[in-house]
């Protein structure tokens, strides 16, 4: 019976072998660089290729429009070997434009994206300045210095390398109202004896445990890798999948309404106290500090490099928190997007909008003096471009950008390689 169902299978014809393989459907400029003047008409291409030809015959779904707003543009047309080109439109004043494309095959739906730029150089930010600004933030860190480090360290053995020792970390930093908090990390150090350049590790969005940059370390840097949730850093994923799902739940709007209570307040004097630690760590060389990090890391690079005088330098990827207020004047805002609906489950009540003012990193940005370098690309959905050239364009200090134009809200290799690059040789040069 076996040899028979076996015969069987051996003589059916080759046409009734399936095929299924991943679409990519890619969308591209008319220009290489993606940028335009205003009033220039786009014109975007469309293909899809499966198993390295050309997809056709299937229907694509198009819409474009201003990054994160509602399309001006929306259409369906059919694939031709060629891919197909499509009239964007143009924009008028500077901002981004972007072409979602998108298709159904084998039951799965693949998507693509472009994104055309229209004098980003030019996007002003629509956050306002605070007059009290600077004393909101010199009242909280004096309440931050009035407080003990208390560093409690931990040998994590597991962690380090042959080059680097790593250890668990947790510092006094401010709380609610008076009571303190505590803010942990991974502590990295070379092994060897000597004095070294110190780099602060802030988060992305999310709650997770964090392992530290040990191989860092080993190439002779002093690094702290923090979380800033007042949580350990070293627990179960479990525990942190819990806490992301249930108390820690869109913790970016927590305390909103309210300047002095607004999640980010711990959160940015945190930073503040991380270096408390890293500055007084016995192997520092007593200059060379830095700050990097993206998304929500990016946002507390800007931030932590604004506040903290010690700060030489800084490497942001894609920073969030830019010009949230965006969406109030019919254009994109930076993540978390508190603004950016309408309605019964909106934030945009006048306190809320308040508070944004001594907190969206637009505002900090206007105050770092320090080198940094800045790194992101055009099809951003999580942090749109338009919020992170606001923030950008208002720096006063040296600044360098690095495009890697077709991400999204991620990296690449050549991009990190880059950035640590830079970061590597500042850290070892900033203080001579």
């Amino acid at each position: 019976m076996l040899r028979f169902a076996l015969l069987t299978l051996l003589a059916l014809p080759l046409a009734a072998q399936d095929r299924i393989g991943t679409v990519q459907l890619r969308v591209s400029t008319d220009r290489s660089d993606w940028r335009y003047d205003p009033g220039q008409p786009v014109r975007f291409r469309i293909v899809a290729i499966q198993d390295g030809h050309p997809l056709t015959g299937v229907k694509v779904s198009i819409r474009i429009g201003p990054e994160m707003m509602p399309p001006k543009i929306e259409q369906t047309a059919t694939l031709t070997a060629d891919g197909i080109t499509v009239e964007g439109g143009t924009l008028n004043e500077p901002g981004f434009l972007r072409c979602i494309a998108t298709l159904e095959q084998n039951g799965k739906t693949y998507r693509g994206l472009a994104t055309a730029a229209f004098q980003p150089e030019k996007i002003q930010p629509t956050q306002q300045d605070p007059a009290d600004f600077d004393p909101f933030w010199a009242a909280g860190k004096a309440a931050l210095a009035k407080l003990p480090i208390d560093a409690k360290v931990a040998p994590l053995p597991e962690y380090g390398n042959a080059l680097a020792d790593c250890f668990h970390v947790n510092l006094q930093n401010v709380g609610m109202g008076n009571a303190a908090s505590r803010f942990y990390g991974v502590l990295c150090e070379p092994k060897a004896p000597g004095k070294y350049p110190a780099l602060l590790s802030v988060p992305g969005a999310g709650v997770r445990p964090y392992r530290g940059l040990a191989d860092m370390a080993a190439r002779g840097v002093i690094t702290l890798q923090i979380g800033i949730h007042g949580i350990p850093v070293t627990m179960e994923q479990s525990v942190y999948d819990s806490l992301g799902a249930g108390a820690l739940s869109s913790y970016n709007t927590f305390g909103l309404d309210n300047r002095d209570r607004y999640y980010f307040r711990r959160v940015y004097l945190g930073c503040v106290r991380a270096n408390d630690f890293l500055t007084s760590h016995p192997k520092w060389d007593g200059v060379n500090l830095a700050v990097t990090g993206g998304s929500q890391g990016g946002a507390l690079s800007i931030v932590t490099a604004a506040l903290d005088p010690r700060v030489r330098g800084l490497a942001a990827y894609y920073p969030a928190l830019s010009d949230v207020t965006g969406y109030l004047q019919n254009r994109a805002g930076g993540w978390p997007h508190m603004f950016r609906a309408d309605g019964p489950q909106s934030h945009r009540s006048p306190d809320k909008i308040e508070t944004t003012k001594y907190y969206d990193v637009v505002n900090f940005a206007r105050r770092v003096k320090v080198p940094g370098l800045y790194s992101w690309g055009f099809n951003d959905e999580t942090c749109p471009p338009t919020s992170m050239y606001s923030a950008y364009n208002v720096i006063p200090g040296q600044k360098r950008l690095l495009l890697a134009l077709e991400t999204g809200h991620n990296n690449i290799p050549e991009q990190v390689a880059e950035v640590q690059t830079w970061l590597l040789a500042f850290l070892k040069t900033a203080g001579r």
